[in-house]
């Protein structure tokens, strides 16, 4: 994509050769009141799936407001992750006395995260948010990547696409990263969890199972999205058993093939929006006795496609206050 100009905000690819994406410098609070601004960067993220944000105006007002001009923001379903002040933000951190850790094939990784879709374990899937940085790590930008199901859908193979179009997965809310059930690490051991995810634990059983579609197709474009979260995946509705499992494992190693992905290398000042409709993401992680603080915004939305499979439960738990 050649650069373009939205006033005199740049506009120019996130990284060359990648099949989506984009990077806009320059932008400021002010320019988010233009109407032709809001007008060009939804059409951006609608296009591109992924927006970095760099050389833009900073803070948390920024981020804020700049989230609300792709939808309502929404508190997440965690109230152990608000930001104190900030319910419309959440903090993704890692300390090493306050953090999740798990041994990844023998190397132990703090705030590791493995390829998703947020909140897919509830059946009204939120549509995005912007990620920014409020503390990285020393050794390295502690990397959040992200990976088009839309260019993943395009890598099936014809008898694949035939085979799923019509087909539901069914997920569980566990947040124990051990039981994950497809395209997980050779050998995932829990170390330790964080304060906030040893509370959410306690409720997981409150959580229904969910459907959602392995297939949908892009408002706006009209392309078609793989629409699979290899973390809490549970197997196929319509196909269970070693059969099923086997189908679901060769869609999931397909979309998560590694030259289909983006890793940013984050900076102080960066902010990243991503569609969650589109885009898995995932998380690296960092060395155990560093620290990684980012925030993130919950853009509101729902493509509609999800189904509460547990009659009688509400998709968001209530807790205690």
């Amino acid at each position: 994509m050649e650069s373009d100009q939205i006033s005199r905000v740049k506009i120019e690819p996130l990284q060359e050769g990648l099949a989506f994406g984009a990077t806009v410098r320059g932008l400021t609070r002010a320019d988010l009141h233009e109407e032709t601004v809001r007008a060009s960067l939804k059409k951006l993220w609608l296009d591109k799936g992924v927006v970095l944000f760099r050389d833009c105006e900073d803070g948390v007002e920024m981020q804020v407001e700049l989230s609300q001009v792709f939808g309502k923001l929404d508190r997440h379903a965690f109230p152990e992750q608000w930001v104190e002040g900030h319910p419309e933000l959440i903090n993704v951190k890692y300390y090493p006395d306050d953090g999740n850790c798990y041994e990844i094939d023998g190397v132990q990784r703090g705030g590791y995260l493995p390829w998703h879709t947020d909140l897919i374990y509830t059946a009204n899937l939120n549509h995005g948010g912007i990620l920014r940085p409020i503390q990285l790590p020393e050794h390295g930008g502690g990397m959040t990547g992200f990976l088009d199901q839309v260019a993943a859908y395009e890598r099936l193979p014809e008898r694949l696409k035939e085979m799923i179009d019509t087909w539901n997965v069914v997920y569980v809310m566990d947040i124990n990263q051990e039981h994950m059930r497809f395209a997980r690490a050779d050998s995932v051991k829990f170390i330790k969890g964080a304060k906030s995810m040893l509370s959410v634990s306690r409720r997981e059983y409150q959580f229904p199972r969910v459907l959602h579609p392995m297939v949908y197709t892009q408002e706006g474009t009209g392309k078609k999205v793989l629409n699979v979260s290899p973390w809490w995946a549970m197997g196929i509705y319509e196909f269970g058993g070693p059969e099923g499992d086997a189908i679901l494992k060769e869609v999931i190693d397909i979309c998560i093939q590694p030259e289909g992905a983006y890793f940013h290398e984050w900076r102080m000042g960066d902010m990243v929006l991503w569609d969650n409709w589109r885009v898995l993401h995932s998380s690296p992680g960092i060395d155990p006795k560093d620290t990684r603080v980012v925030r993130r915004t919950t853009i509101s939305g729902d493509y509609a496609l999800g189904r509460n499979l547990d009659g009688g439960a509400p998709d968001l738990p209530k807790y205690d206050a």
